[in-house]
């Protein structure tokens, strides 16, 4: 018999909705945009490569330094409009049945967010995705990727018509010729918009991703060519956002908050003069009681 998660379909998704949060626009009305990738390993702290054996039991039960380091992550999260989360839990024994994809969009006071469950494993594990946005997402799309069940992507669409961006966010496989399969997708969800950015762990080079895989053909750019990875000892450039050319870069940053094995990576873009709505003070925070 199949497991639900090996059986999930491309699904058209509404956010959730955070009630202590006022409702956003679906554009920044002084047309910048600050996003944020971070692959969060369920909130385990990792500092050595012997933690991957010492602290491996913290994939599985609960701990109580997770809290903390949830907190820490919602604290940075406050300065962006658009934050991919991967390797976040749904909701099961080892987060305490905290969804936090839910709690970080309560601590970081984002009025929408989703979870995308990937990889279902009951009460041990809810393996997923996630998304925090300021902005209301004029579409959202759930997309399980190609290969072995367990890889995901979303499809977000801020704004309408020509100008609109496509945002897709991923965290792909290690074997490369899944990752290819994976991105050939992914370039067919992206090929009809001229304004694309694509955000995540994606388990490879930007020299790879931009020179060597279906993605090549796009123009993308890859403004943050620091190393992500371990986050102790960066060596590896894993994390990316990729921007069409058509989004002007405004700066970007590997930020060095060392919880997961990953660094974060985010950028602050300028989006589409088509679509600016006026020169108001950058977009902050909206004001939201406690989590609950």
């Amino acid at each position: 018999m199949l497991r639900r998660w090996q059986v999930r379909q491309v699904g058209l998704c509404d956010p959730q909705v955070n009630p202590q949060c006022p409702a956003a626009d679906d554009w920044p009305s002084n047309g910048r945009l600050r996003l944020l990738s971070f692959n969060i390993q369920v909130g385990i702290s990792t500092e050595r490569y012997r933690h991957y054996l010492t602290r491996g039991w913290q994939h599985l039960l609960p701990h109580t330094g997770r809290a903390g380091n949830l907190q820490r992550i919602g604290e940075l999260l406050g300065d962006y409009d658009l934050v991919a989360l991967q390797e976040v839990d749904g909701g099961s024994l080892r987060s305490g049945y905290i969804n936090q994809v839910e709690h970080l969009a309560h601590l970081g006071a984002f009025p929408y967010w989703y979870q995308q469950l990937n990889r279902n494993l009951g009460r041990l594990a809810q393996h997923s995705n996630g998304v925090l946005s300021r902005l209301r997402p004029s579409l959202l799309e759930d997309h399980p990727l190609p290969g072995p069940p367990g890889r995901g992507a979303m499809l977000l669409r801020l704004g309408e018509g020509a100008d609109a961006v496509a945002v897709v966010m991923m965290h792909l496989s290690l074997g490369a010729r899944t990752r290819t399969r994976q991105l050939a997708y992914i370039r067919e969800l992206i090929g009809g918009y001229r304004h694309q950015v694509l955000m995540g762990d994606m388990n490879t080079h930007a020299s790879d991703l931009l020179l060597h895989s279906p993605l090549r053909d796009l123009g993308l750019i890859a403004p943050q060519i620091e190393a992500t990875f371990p986050s102790w000892r960066p060596l590896r450039c894993l994390d990316h956002i990729l921007l069409s050319p058509g989004l002007e870069l405004e700066r970007f940053d590997v930020l060095p908050l060392s919880i997961s094995d990953h660094l974060p990576v985010a950028v602050e873009i300028r989006l589409p003069n088509a679509l600016h709505r006026g020169q108001p003070p950058m977009l902050s925070p909206p004001s939201c009681g406690s989590p609950a």
